[in-house]
């Protein structure tokens, strides 16, 4: 585990708590601005054909779906590639960006709502070594996970993972009780959304500051 210790981060790690698989249920809360705070130190897993990963999620963008100018699904907008974004909180929406990057993200809100969470930057955690193999990079270089296409390569993933349910078999998010202080966690506009007019500047992007592992400047 390599949790930077770079600045005095207040968070709360317990060794006797038992780690939890996040439910469905958590993921079904209409409030996608919360969820993407919320998600900040809970950890991303991947099982691979039994080679399994995991990185420390810090930091996350919020899409509101129908209403959101960002958003693949603004307008009520129904696609064969934005259908799985209307399907229930917990399911892994991927899809390549730029014909070169996949990235994924998290389907929230009840089915039909169609809501996610960029998953923007992630810690190393667990299967280093792989993690490592996979980018070709030493864990502690911070290009190894920080934006969404090194975060999802780093962990395995592609377009195989899109409508996969996050439950506990090939993808999944535990909470370990890492929590972050408000103070520690920048509210930001999102990153290349130019073309939603007004919407691009609304603070929808989330970070853990000062981790080396946060894919643009820490600016806030």
């Amino acid at each position: 585990m390599i949790i930077n210790r770079n600045i005095n981060i207040r968070m709360k790690e317990s060794h006797t708590l038992k780690t939890a698989v996040l439910p469905f249920s958590y993921y079904q809360n209409q409030d996608v601005l919360f969820l993407a705070q919320d998600l900040l130190g809970k950890i991303l897993y991947t099982n691979i054909n039994g080679q399994v990963t995991a990185g420390i999620i810090v930091e996350t963008e919020a899409y509101m779906g129908a209403v959101d100018k960002a958003s693949h699904a603004y307008g009520g907008r129904r696609t064969a590639r934005t259908e799985t974004l209307y399907l229930q909180g917990g399911t892994s929406y991927v899809y390549l960006c730029y014909g070169i990057h996949y990235l994924f993200n998290i389907v929230t809100a009840r089915e039909g709502e169609p809501h996610a969470v960029l998953i923007r930057g992630v810690e190393p955690f667990k299967g280093i070594d792989i993690i490592e193999k996979r980018r070709g990079l030493k864990a502690s270089n911070p290009r190894i996970s920080s934006g969404p296409g090194s975060a999802a390569k780093a962990l395995g993933i592609d377009i195989t993972f899109n409508k996969k349910e996050l439950n506990h078999d090939e993808i999944w998010v535990e909470d370990h009780g890492i929590r972050y202080s408000d103070d520690l966690i920048a509210s930001v506009p999102r990153v290349g959304v130019d073309y939603a007019e007004e919407h691009a500047a609304l603070p929808w992007r989330f970070f853990v500051k000062a981790n080396i592992y946060v894919s643009k400047p820490n600016k806030f």
